[in-house]
């Protein structure tokens, strides 16, 4: 049914608790995982305006920040079998997942990434792309009692 299940993540809580139910329904259809990380590059612009940094210095270490991210989910879907590869690209969230989505890709994602002020000032990543995707979207919440540990995994009987 789905040739690749796409996962954007950010590293958050949230997205950590989404990354047992890519694995899983990557497990389940047999189709490869892929493992996306968007450098939010209007966060590295705002980032330089205020400390001075160099804007080429904060990209580069966010995407650092991103391969380190992504070197973790892979490790765990190698660990589950699963073909995974993996993507650190320079954009805005919610347009590059969608704009990386093909035709028979399933997105799974968590609804709890950035918090607070950031959220309500930019939007929900997740809200953004549900409403743009031209593919099936699977949200994965974070109940306030969940840590990414508890998280639901492969083999908890559990359905996705």
């Amino acid at each position: 049914m789905y040739d690749r299940v796409l996962y954007p993540t950010d590293g958050s809580d949230g997205a950590e608790v989404a990354t047992a139910h890519a694995i899983e329904v990557a497990r389940r259809f047999e189709a490869p995982l892929h493992v996306l990380y968007v450098v939010d590059v209007s966060a590295a612009q705002s980032t330089d305006a205020y400390d001075r940094v160099p804007l080429d210095a904060t990209v580069e270490a966010l995407e650092g920040a991103g391969e380190e991210i992504v070197d973790r989910v892979r490790e765990r879907a190698a660990e589950a079998g699963l073909a995974v590869d993996a993507s650190v690209v320079e954009g805005m969230p919610a347009s590059a997942i969608v704009g990386f989505a093909e035709a028979d890709d399933v997105i799974v994602m968590g609804t709890h990434g950035r918090t607070g002020l950031d959220r309500y000032l930019i939007g929900s990543t997740t809200e953004k792309v549900v409403r743009t995707a031209d593919v099936p979207v699977v949200t994965v919440p974070m109940t306030e009692t969940q840590a990414p540990d508890d998280a639901p995994g492969v083999g908890d009987g559990d359905a996705v």
